[in-house]
């Protein structure tokens, strides 16, 4: 990796990290866009999900998809409460209407309220009105009317592959309210414009020549010489059965099978069928390549993941012919390399998001497994399916003009242009970007800007971070409605016995809301200054962190203590509910509050803020601890009064 890449890496996981600010990461094909998102989530100290647009881009991602997060039925969406062309013969959604949809489990809406970084892999196809969509929902979930709920998003694509799909009769309707259907469009990003951040070096190509034909086709500056350049590789009688490792890249999926099957039967060898495994919750509509894998030997395959193991003998795209087949085993060569392997089974993961209750930290949770070996037949590929990949020879077969896109993901496959075959020549025409892509790019930042906007940032997000950690309203706003749920009426009923409680807690609990009000003020006051004095304002912190939490930690003991005596109650579901509201909003006051002074810490010692920089012991036991406190004193106390009766 290549310092330059260094550089703009650390860039984008201190901006992930140490700043609130929304991220666009793009990069051209091969730049390593899907290894940094890796890295990102296996690093990040935050919350994190990952989503994309459709299935199989969230099951590569290691996320779900859209709509299921974000519980989004599949329709239009109007970004106000406009009715105006809500009659129409396709489903329109509005404010309104959405709304009705966001029902959900405490258990769901938990992990909304402690989502801190949202990822959305494969933004070029996600569309305006779906983000305003997913705005919408964060904002009326988490109950914060800033954009996208106060979440820190982070965008990651590259607009000139696949675009948003919408259809004619949908972009009559949003036309109304969209210049374009991009997700840029959206109207959560008009005032609040992602930072726009590209990775320059390019790991897939080195033929410079080649990456300058690729820019100018990205950049919208293509030329007659380009073109001429290309369609010096036009070879339209090009037999793909008399040459190895060439993989045609075509428009449709009906002619890559077509071309797959023919191919496949044109050997004279047995066939052997290897079936997936499907263990669990793995929907049709997931599955990664074909449940039925039928191979001869001579058959071209391609890999579609890469080699985990430290041998990194092959990688997503490679092309190989089998050498061999048992009933359950797979051999394939690499005739360029004269190696063998033997292919290893991989397991794919449909996952979902849950939420760990002692340390409020969102986690996976594998819903089912799909297993197969991560092969398939490889003579011929859609572009579509092609994105993401690296092919070293491929033919394209581009018949009449492409579609916005597809001349720079079929293209930018390859390697260089010496593995390059076309069937058809390319035309001019069919090669321009869309204007408001190139438009969105000037918004690009780098260099002194880049350090400036991060160092800003950086700033912003340490004061954000230390005032909101004294922000109570939530929880103030919860003791309320819980006050107002005992009824005077009904002072037979079994919640009444824990009036006094409720009525003493809410009591404590406002005269430190007061008192966290009036430090907030402090704290505003000295982040005003041109150049606040961290070193005072962490001393301010660590007086007030010494005063709030045994106050704060001794409410909070005896909510678990309610909790704990009434769980096994029958009958009071509703109550049960709302002291688990209760709990769980405590417990991420708190743990919030030990976060935010360890991360005052590092930030101010200049030290790097990671998932493992802030681990901290007092975080993954606080919860746990308290519970096994609780409970031997309950068991001791109805020990005590067994004897005494």
């Amino acid at each position: 990796m290549s310092e330059e890449m260094d550089d703009i890496q650390r860039r984008v996981l201190r901006f992930v990290n140490q700043t609130h600010e929304n991220v666009y990461l793009t990069g051209k094909a091969g730049t390593g866009k899907t290894t940094l998102l890796r890295k990102i989530i296996r690093t990040t100290h935050k919350n994190c999900v990952v989503v994309a647009p459709t299935g199989i881009a969230a099951l590569n991602a290691g996320g779900v998809t859209i709509h299921s997060f974000f519980q989004l039925p599949f329709a239009s969406f109007i970004p106000s409460d406009d009715f105006e062309w809500m009659q129409t013969s396709i489903r329109v959604e509005n404010h309104s209407s959405l709304r009705k949809h966001f029902t959900m489990r405490g258990n769901k809406r938990s992990i909304i309220r402690n989502l801190e970084l949202l990822v959305i892999d494969e933004v070029s196809m996600l569309r305006a009105d779906v983000l305003d969509a997913m705005d919408f929902f964060l904002r009326f979930i988490r109950n914060d009317q800033r954009p996208f709920g106060n979440v820190q998003v982070l965008f990651i694509g590259d607009l000139w592959q696949l675009p948003p799909v919408v259809k004619n009769d949908e972009w009559q309707i949003l036309s109304k309210y969209y210049p374009n259907i991009f997700f840029f469009n959206a109207k959560v990003l008009q005032n609040n414009p992602p930072v726009y951040i590209e990775l320059k070096t390019i790991y897939r190509q080195n033929n410079p020549h080649f990456i300058e034909i690729l820019d100018h086709l990205r950049d919208n500056f293509i030329t007659y010489d380009d073109v001429e350049t290309l369609n010096e590789y036009v070879q339209a009688d090009f037999d793909i059965q008399a040459h190895e490792n060439y993989i045609v890249i075509t428009t449709h999926n009906n002619k890559a099978d077509e071309i797959n099957q023919e191919s496949l039967d044109a050997i004279e060898e047995k066939t052997y069928s290897y079936h997936a495994t499907i263990d669990k919750d793995f929907p049709f509509k997931l599955y990664p390549i074909e449940e039925t894998l039928e191979l001869k030997v001579g058959a071209q395959v391609m890999f579609v993941k890469n080699d985990l193991s430290p041998h990194k003998r092959y990688y997503n795209g490679k092309i190989g012919q089998v050498s061999k087949l048992t009933y359950d085993e797979i051999y394939v060569r690499f005739s360029d390399e004269g190696t063998e392997i033997k292919v290893e089974k991989y397991d794919w993961q449909n996952i979902r998001y849950d939420i760990e209750p002692n340390t409020k930290k969102i986690k996976e949770e594998v819903l089912g497994t799909f297993t197969q070996f991560p092969l398939k037949l490889a003579w011929a590929i859609t572009v579509h399916k092609s994105q993401g990949l690296t092919f070293e020879k491929a033919v394209l077969d581009i018949s009449g003009v492409f579609a916005q896109g597809q001349a720079y993901v079929a293209l930018s496959r390859l390697t260089g242009l010496e593995g390059l075959v076309l069937l058809n020549p390319i035309r001019l025409n069919g090669l321009r970007s869309n204007h408001s892509i190139i438009e969105f790019a000037e918004n690009q930042i780098s260099g002194d800007r880049l350090t400036r906007k991060l160092e800003n940032a950086t700033g912003e997000y340490l004061s954000q971070l230390i005032v909101e950690a004294f922000v109570w309203q939530e929880v103030h706003f919860l003791w309320q409605k819980h006050i107002r749920t005992y009824s005077p009426n009904a002072r037979r009923s079994f919640k009444t016995k824990y009036i006094d409680w409720a009525d003493t807690s809410a009591k404590q609990f406002e005269e430190l809301h007061l008192l966290a009000e009036q430090f907030v003020g402090q704290l505003n006051r000295l982040f005003s200054n041109t150049h606040p004095d961290l070193d005072f304002i962490r001393e301010r912190f660590d007086k007030a962190y010494s005063y709030f939490f045994p106050l704060l930690d001794k409410i909070y003991g005896q909510i678990v203590r309610v909790y704990l005596e009434v769980k096994k109650v029958k009958n009071v579901k509703a109550f049960i509910a709302e002291v688990e509201e209760l709990e769980d909003a405590h417990l991420q006051l708190i743990l919030n509050l030990n976060k935010q002074q360890k991360m005052i810490e590092l930030i101010q010692t200049h030290h790097p803020i990671d998932k493992k920089s802030l681990q901290s012991e007092m975080i993954e036991n606080y919860r746990k601890n308290k519970f096994a406190t609780i409970e031997k004193e309950l068991k001791e106390e109805a020990l005590k009064l067994k004897i005494q009766g």
